[in-house]
């Protein structure tokens, strides 16, 4: 019912099957002995038989890594990569094409695989989190793997590496899901969200090959998971095709690169098989002549001809051969509009313990949820996803996944917040449409709705499901006060303690991030600002100072480029509190002081004439000039005096082409 629903508490975690990891590791280790789980026994049962019929199996013994290691055994060998997954038997590329994925997030990895080993306080047992219904759930596995004459039944350690953190975390899935034949074929977008905990979008393949490739890109820098998969072979089952592609097979997006090529743009996605060693055989594979006729500099940065399951291939080819790209992360990444970098959403996260079906098709009365649109939300500005518990569902459920509806409520019901009556239903309404993406357990859908408030309305085919709704409201670019990093306005008194460039970098991004605007802004306005006076940096201020230190011209900044910026910022606040006034704003007659107390404008000097013009520019209608105002016109102005230095050739003139003048003033 609608008013059971409540917030989902991401910080906790449920032991599946209830079993505690530390007081059965303590049992063991105190009576000297291997765990060994009954729950997930080392039996034909939990392998199931489904898969071992199908596979012709025989004579499966199930053995511990110290068995199977010529040396001793490890759980992570010189870090994680992808290129430890081996497939095995069971047809589970879809959950192992999202965990190659996963390794490149290593924050999001570490919640999963913890931090274990075959030597301290080895007891023969290991856990592994993973995400459903919006939470943690803890599986403890022990370590015997289903083995055939000696090798591993399922995933298998790379050849002359003993590094079993991949097996041992396909079984804990198996179990979870049920058995190994559970992972005989599944859904690319439920591993996403099993593994992620985000949320899962598809990204439009009809999209220009530009497009493409920058939303990879940026979608890589986010941290998000991606996977993709080819469509089903003429035979219906999954042969090696003569291109080198698997038909119906998932595989990991690992990279995106736009280079130049025989005198104009050419897209490549890079891709991963869980296979390990099948590749693609066409334009921009390993070896191929595309390779020869690049600069060398593209050619040593990108190319590797190595038989590991890694492979690029053109945009134009990746979308002739492929079905689905999806896209996890922690808040949604829409792409089929093109690429929105710079959008942030408020989440709504319900969980439900029981629902009644929908088996005549009609919206549901008891179980709704109201939301409201605000103005200047424009383009796709809602999603609502709806995730179903895997054990909720059964066989038949497959022709019956997870549905919900949205209708817009009339005004003569606006007056309700919570509940609707009954009479609202009672009328014939048409369903707003969106853009969907579906899975077995899971319904996401896009919208554009216009401002007012609208209900969600969940079906089922079955009459009683758990399940999880999430609905995502975009927050307006320009909307300032929305959430705590916008609220802080008055230029502190100093920087913590803490405040060095490395320790405020990493605050604000995860592991292998970069900054850029709206993390910059977030940045800024919590690190630099406090109280209710003052102004902000604004989302355009910080995209104008992004690009002003962005000298590696690809839109972030890395740590080598914040540091340089944030020298800057403490010095800019040195300058700022040594002539502002009482306010806590700058006189815009002070400006020119505040130019000859900036060291990094030594040398530089502006006419009375150019003065009046910035003083125009960034101050108010009153003549003051905040402190994300000078930032802007200080750092500016180093800039161009720069890039004029070091353009000129006698130091009193330059020449620049059309292109060279817009690309200089259009970005910096």
């Amino acid at each position: 019912m609608a008013q059971n629903c409540r917030p989902v508490a991401e910080s906790s975690f449920i032991k599946f099957k209830e079993q505690d990891f530390s007081s059965l590791r303590d049992h063991c280790l105190s009576r000297r002995q291997l765990f060994e789980d009954e729950t997930f026994p080392a039996t034909a049962s939990s392998i199931g038989h489904k898969l071992l019929q199908e596979k012709n199996l025989s004579q499966v013994e199930w053995k511990r890594p110290h068995d199977l290691s010529v040396g001793p055994p490890h759980f992570i060998l010189e870090g994680v990569s992808r290129f430890d997954i081996q497939q095995g038997k069971a047809g589970d590329c879809w959950f192992l094409a999202a965990l190659g994925s996963l390794t490149q997030n290593p924050q999001c990895l570490e919640k999963i695989m913890k931090h274990q080993s075959f030597s301290h306080q080895y007891a023969g047992i290991f856990r592994f989190q993973f995400w459903q219904d919006g939470r943690l759930v803890e599986v403890v596995v022990d370590d015997r793997l289903p083995v055939v004459d000696n090798a591993c039944l399922f995933v298998h350690p790379r050849q002359g590496n003993q590094e079993f953190w991949p097996c041992l975390l396909e079984k804990a899935y198996a179990k979870l899901r049920g058995s190994y034949s559970h992972l005989h074929h599944g859904y690319l977008s439920d591993a996403l969200e099993d593994l992620m905990g985000g949320l899962v979008t598809n990204i439009n393949l009809q999209s220009s090959p530009s497009e493409l490739v920058r939303a990879v890109k940026m979608a890589a820098r986010a941290g998000s998971l991606m996977t993709c998969a080819t469509p089903k072979g003429p035979t219906g089952h999954a042969p090696v095709m003569e291109n080198g592609l698997v038909a119906e097979h998932a595989y990991t997006v690992t990279g995106a690169e736009q280079i130049q090529y025989r005198g104009r743009q050419e897209g490549l996605i890079r891709l991963w098989n869980p296979w390990g060693k099948t590749e693609w055989k066409g334009r921009w594979s390993d070896g191929s002549q595309e390779w020869q006729e690049i600069h060398n500099q593209w050619k040593s940065q990108l190319h590797e001809d190595k038989e590991d399951g890694e492979f690029w291939m053109s945009c134009q080819d990746f979308q002739e051969n492929f079905t689905c790209l999806y896209v996890c992360n922690q808040f949604p990444i829409i792409l089929h509009e093109g690429f929105m970098s710079h959008e942030r959403w408020s989440p709504k996260i319900l969980k439900n313990q029981v629902t009644l079906g929908n088996t005549a098709g009609g919206p549901q009365r008891d179980t709704h949820y109201l939301f409201s649109v605000q103005e200047d939300m424009g383009g796709s500005n809602v999603i609502v996803s709806l995730t179903v518990r895997p054990q909720s569902l059964k066989a038949e459920d497959d022709h019956f996944p997870p549905h919900f509806q949205v209708f817009k409520v009339d005004s003569q019901f606006q007056e309700f917040r919570e509940r609707l009556p009954p009479n609202f239903f009672s009328q014939f309404r048409n369903a707003v449409q969106g853009v969907d993406c579906e899975t077995k357990c899971n319904l996401t859908k896009i919208f554009h709705l216009n401002p007012g408030t609208y209900v969600v309305v969940p079906s089922t085919h079955r009459e009683e499901t758990e399940f999880l709704l999430r609905i995502f409201l975009k927050v307006p670019d320009g909307d300032r006060k929305v959430g705590s990093d916008f609220n802080l306005k008055a230029l502190k008194g100093s920087l913590p303690e803490d405040a060095s460039p490395e320790v405020v970098f990493h605050r604000y991004t995860q592991q292998g991030l970069d900054v850029d605007a709206t993390r910059l802004q977030s940045l800024l306005n919590q690190e630099l600002l406090s109280g209710p006076a003052g102004d902000t940096f604004s989302l355009d201020e910080c995209r104008s100072i992004v690009a002003l230190m962005d000298l590696k011209v690809n839109g972030w900044l890395d740590l080598e480029e914040f540091a340089r910026l944030w020298q800057r910022l403490i010095h800019y606040q040195r300058v700022f509190q040594k002539l502002q006034q009482s306010s806590g704003f700058l006189l815009s007659s002070d400006l020119r002081k505040a130019i000859e107390n900036t060291d990094f404008l030594t040398g530089v000097s502006i006419s009375g004439k150019l003065l009046h013009l910035m003083t125009l520019r960034y101050s108010d209608s009153s003549g003051s000039i905040s402190f994300p105002s000078l930032v802007c016109f200080l750092m500016r102005l180093e800039t161009m005096a720069k890039t004029f230095r070091n353009l000129s050739k006698d130091r009193t003139g330059l020449y620049l082409t059309e292109m060279e003048w817009l690309n200089l003033v259009m970005y910096n």
